[in-house]
């Protein structure tokens, strides 16, 4: 079955190959700040992960560990981003990152389950680190991926979820790359990307 995709997915470039593949999906994000919820619900009903995984900083515009008196509008936006993702359908992970409150986090959400950094998972056969911080993440485990966020660093067996929003296929163990909107990093307060 074919349908048409937004014109904001086509310039993207959301690949074929995502909205194709009979393989279950994992979709991986993180540092996600508000103005992309939108985009972020879009892509779900596309794409229709069966497994989502957040690596913190819900509300990444909120530096909520620098200003802690904008707890009142970061409960607000967690609920929206709760409520995209909880809705889904998909089962939902998050680790929280250090501009999140995890009491709220834990209040809030209804079926996510909230992994602490360093902790592994396993889905359909593949093992998955999951941390904030890459310093998070133990190096002595065996396993297929490590899902990140919170910085541009890149490490062995790695997908950084600022990069890239990353489905990984666990059949095939392939990975397939989608673009955040422009302007994403500006919103996350990254006024410089060094490095890249």
């Amino acid at each position: 079955m074919r349908f048409s995709l937004p014109s904001f997915l086509r310039r993207r470039g959301l690949p074929e190959e995502l909205l194709e593949t009979s393989e279950s999906k994992i979709m991986h994000i993180s540092d996600t700040p508000d103005n992309i919820y939108s985009f972020i619900l879009n892509l779900i009903e596309k794409s229709r992960p069966k497994y989502i995984i957040h690596t913190g900083d819900l509300v990444d515009n909120i530096k909520l560990e620098r200003r802690p008196e904008l707890k009142d509008r970061y409960k607000k936006r967690v609920q929206e981003l709760l409520d995209i993702l909880e809705n889904s359908n998909a089962t939902v992970y998050i680790v929280p990152g250090n501009e999140d409150d995890p009491e709220i986090l834990k209040k809030f959400s209804r079926k996510a389950k909230i992994v602490k950094p360093g902790g592994i998972i396993e889905i359909e056969g593949i093992r998955l680190a999951l941390a904030h911080e890459p310093c998070e993440l133990k190096n002595n485990e065996p396993i297929d991926f490590a899902l990140y966020g919170h910085n541009f660093k890149v490490i062995e067996k790695g997908l950084n979820g600022i990069l890239n929003i990353n489905f990984i296929l666990p059949q095939s163990k392939r990975v397939i790359k989608v673009k955040y909107p422009d302007g994403t990093n500006f919103e996350r307060g990254y006024r410089v990307m060094r490095g890249l």
